[in-house]
């Protein structure tokens, strides 16, 4: 009996370290190396990679981001590749001081107008619309009969919330897609990565880690991302990006 006491009394014990570290609040597991933080700025260019809620660390999460709502893909490219632009240069104020074009929506369609872009002196929030067509034939004629535009559809980022606060927007200057901060993970916290939401695994392979020049259309609001933060100090990662977001980089950097 003393050594079926002693056997409950391990297992018992080997389950709680197990839940314990399921719950990420052992600190066994070291956090990724800090990096100082990007320049504030408009238009960046970041190191992207992409995740799925099929992956293994992501499955008990489901396919819903750090808010509780559900994670959305981004809609198609509208840009071909050979396409791309550098971001603009921005002054300290954040004042544009010289322009590159934007990249045109491509058409299969040779005959179609091209859309209007419209350019600004600043760095402002900047809206991509697309136009859904209606293709009649009349005695032989292709007609195009443009319809109501459709906004674009916004897919989920997930990154460090000290540099890009929940809410931030941003296009990929690449391809013309438009992605919205509303996650966070464990391998982002100190880091100047942004992880974009795929809604497949061969999606995502197919993206791997790259650096892409973005503009940021919306800044999301830090003190909103900490009050939110706040109450999940518990883990590590977090407790990172609290700090940060308080103005403690110092305290950020040495949390391990």
């Amino acid at each position: 009996m003393k050594y079926l006491r002693f056997a409950i009394v391990i297992a018992l014990s080997a389950i709680g370290t197990i839940l314990l570290s399921s719950c990420g609040t052992t600190g066994v597991r070291p956090l990724p190396a800090y990096e100082p933080p990007l320049v504030k700025s408009n238009f960046q260019t970041v190191r992207t990679t992409a995740y799925t809620h099929t992956e293994s660390d992501h499955l008990q999460f489901s396919d819903h981001n750090a808010l509780g709502g559900q994670l959305q893909a981004a809609g198609p490219p509208i840009h071909r590749a050979e396409n791309t632009r550098l971001p603009l240069e921005i002054e300290g104020d954040y004042r544009v001081v010289s322009y590159t074009p934007a990249p045109q929506p491509f058409s299969m369609n040779d005959e179609e107008p091209k859309p209007t872009v419209r350019k600004a002196t600043r760095a402002t929030t900047t809206t991509t619309t697309t136009t859904t067509r209606t293709v009649k034939v009349v005695r032989g004629k292709r007609v195009v009969v443009k319809g109501k535009p459709q906004p674009p559809k916004i897919g989920s980022a997930a990154a460090d919330w000290s540099r890009w606060p929940m809410g931030t927007t941003f296009r990929l200057l690449s391809t013309g897609q438009i992605y919205r901060v509303d996650d966070y993970g464990w391998a982002l916290a100190g880091r100047n990565t942004i992880d974009l939401y795929m809604a497949t695994q061969a999606e995502m392979n197919a993206w791997g880690a790259r650096e892409e020049p973005m503009q940021i259309l919306k800044w999301g609001d830090s003190e909103e991302s900490l009050r939110f933060l706040e109450r999940h100090q518990d883990y590590k990662h977090i407790r990172r990006m609290v700090l940060e977001l308080q103005g403690n980089e110092e305290g950020a950097a040495q949390l391990r």
